[in-house]
């Protein structure tokens, strides 16, 4: 009898959305990283930056992540309206 092992991860993915008073957010899905800062470069910064610290001495294969994952980051946008 064969036991099925889920694959490691490759990717973390995130989310970035508008702040509720300014800037914006950015949140992972599968990890609890969550993270804002005023422009998009500063969030994205504040992501690679908390997303390492969170991972820092964790046994990556023990949170279902391979070595090195990679950050997929998916931007929400609320659609203008006329």
């Amino acid at each position: 009898m064969s036991s099925l092992v889920s694959p490691l991860q490759r990717t973390i993915k995130a989310v970035v959305r508008s702040g509720n008073e300014s800037g914006y957010v950015a949140e992972c899905v599968e990890i609890a990283v969550v993270t804002q800062g005023v422009t998009l470069d500063e969030v994205t910064a504040n992501l690679r930056e908390a997303v390492s610290l969170h991972l820092e001495g964790e046994d990556l294969a023990a949170l279902g992540l391979a070595p090195n994952p990679t950050l997929v980051v998916t931007m929400e946008l609320e659609p203008a309206y006329a």
